[in-house]
């Protein structure tokens, strides 16, 4: 088989989704809009390659761990709706369907929270899903604490390698998608790493290295979408 791999936040979707929930947060009035402030320092470190993950999740989960495990989901199923669904790049989806169409097994990798990106990936038909896994109390709620291997840099090619593991499967040809710097080592891994929307620094590596750069756009965006 070959596995075609996706990141999220910035290659599929316009946005970071992790930010966006933050802001929904606030803007239902379930948050301080100081969030926002600490939220944004920390996505300048993320932005570095200096992110502490267990401080981010700490801070974005705070207002929720009270949440029944029910609330939560209705509480994001909201956000995704209404805050997520229009911010799908239509040249990601129709990437998606070429390789579902190819036979390709399609997988999301993201170093959001899981309790995020699964409902978002259900909203792109993509069943299959690797995030940061949060642990819960005895009643299900969120203990703002990380469970096992984040999946956030290095940590993405060590969950990718334990879940095909477990599938029993090796893929004869892996391709990898993102924007992200922080992703560079699933993209050195990747038999075939592309990069959506690159920063300055991941597009000159991009280059350097001929890895294809792919320029994604929101449907009402007015230029066309390139492929160099």
């Amino acid at each position: 088989m070959r596995l075609a791999i996706f990141d999220l936040d910035d290659t599929l979707i316009d946005g970071d989704s992790a930010s966006l929930f933050c802001r929904f947060l606030v803007e239902q009035g379930l948050a301080d809009v100081e969030l926002l402030a600490q939220e944004a320092r920390l996505m300048r470190d993320y932005a570095n390659g200096s992110l502490d993950m267990a401080a981010y999740i700490r801070l974005m989960t705070a207002p929720i761990r009270q949440m029944k495990p029910d609330e939560l989901e209705a509480l994001t199923h909201r956000f995704v709706c209404n805050q997520i669904v229009h911010r799908h790049y239509p040249q990601a989806r129709q990437r998606l369907q070429e390789h579902r169409e190819a036979g390709d097994l399609c997988l999301i990798v993201s170093a959001t929270a899981e309790f995020i990106v699964r409902p978002v990936a259900d909203t792109l038909a993509v069943e299959h899903v690797l995030a940061i896994e949060l642990e819960r109390d005895a009643q299900g709620c969120l203990s703002g604490k990380i469970k096992g291997i984040p999946s956030f840099r290095e940590g993405k090619v060590q969950r990718l390698q334990d879940w095909l593991s477990e599938l029993g499967q090796t893929p004869e040809e892996l391709l990898f998608y993102s924007d992200s710097s922080n992703d560079l080592p699933l993209l050195e891994w990747a038999d075939r790493p592309h990069v959506v929307n690159p920063d300055p620094k991941l597009s000159a590596l991009a280059r350097q290295r001929g890895w294809p750069v792919l320029h994604w756009m929101r449907a009402n965006d007015s230029q066309s979408p390139k492929t160099h």
